[in-house]
């Protein structure tokens, strides 16, 4: 699950030079049933209900909901792997840490359906440059037999599952997709 939150949106932070590490994770309030689930997941990590804040950028607002873990050192080995100094970054072991409930978790952090047209799954890992991904490709293939391509978006780059391999993707997460945001796996089991 750390795994998956590293590699989506959650981030690890340290107030002590790197002794200890904590997790941070925020989304949406829309998303607060799968915050929750993911406290629930880290709950011996926190000493705190999820919390929910309100910013004011121009003339929005925007709410959202998250909590934040205990520094620890078990975090450290993690902040290793996904961060050179202040840049997260693609683990190099990458292949071992990746698991179908890594994949889940990073698919309902960065995730969505492309369109009944495609018929098809994007991972909008926008903060990774193209040689990250380029490595989560040959894992993907390697590993889980799943074939995506990198795709350019605008200046940056996500992940793109070839129509052929939407079926085995959807088959590989979906026991551990949780049903609030089961939406992202569209209406339908994409065709072979």
């Amino acid at each position: 699950i750390l795994v998956g939150i590293l590699l989506g949106d959650g981030h690890l932070e340290t107030q002590n030079q790197g002794k200890t590490y904590r997790l941070k994770v925020e989304h949406s309030t829309g998303q607060r049933e799968y915050v929750e689930w993911l406290h629930e997941q880290f709950k011996d990590f926190v000493h705190r209900k999820p919390y929910t804040r309100s910013r004011q950028l121009g003339d929005k607002k925007f709410t959202s909901c998250g909590f934040v873990t205990y520094s620890l050192g078990l975090f450290r080995f993690y902040a290793h792997q996904f961060y050179e100094g202040q840049k997260k970054v693609v683990p190099k072991l990458i292949r071992k840490l990746l698991d179908p409930l890594a994949l889940a978790v990073w698919f309902m952090d960065d995730g969505s359906y492309k369109s009944a047209k495609h018929n098809t799954y994007i991972i909008h890992a926008l903060g990774y440059e193209k040689k990250d991904l380029e490595l989560v490709k040959v894992v993907f293939q390697e590993k889980f037999d799943i074939d995506v391509r990198v795709h350019r978006q605008y200046d940056k780059w996500r992940l793109y599952v070839v129509s052929s391999s939407a079926k085995r993707f959807r088959e590989l997460i979906e026991p551990y997709v949780i049903p609030s945001l089961k939406y992202k796996l569209g209406n339908k089991m994409p065709k072979e």
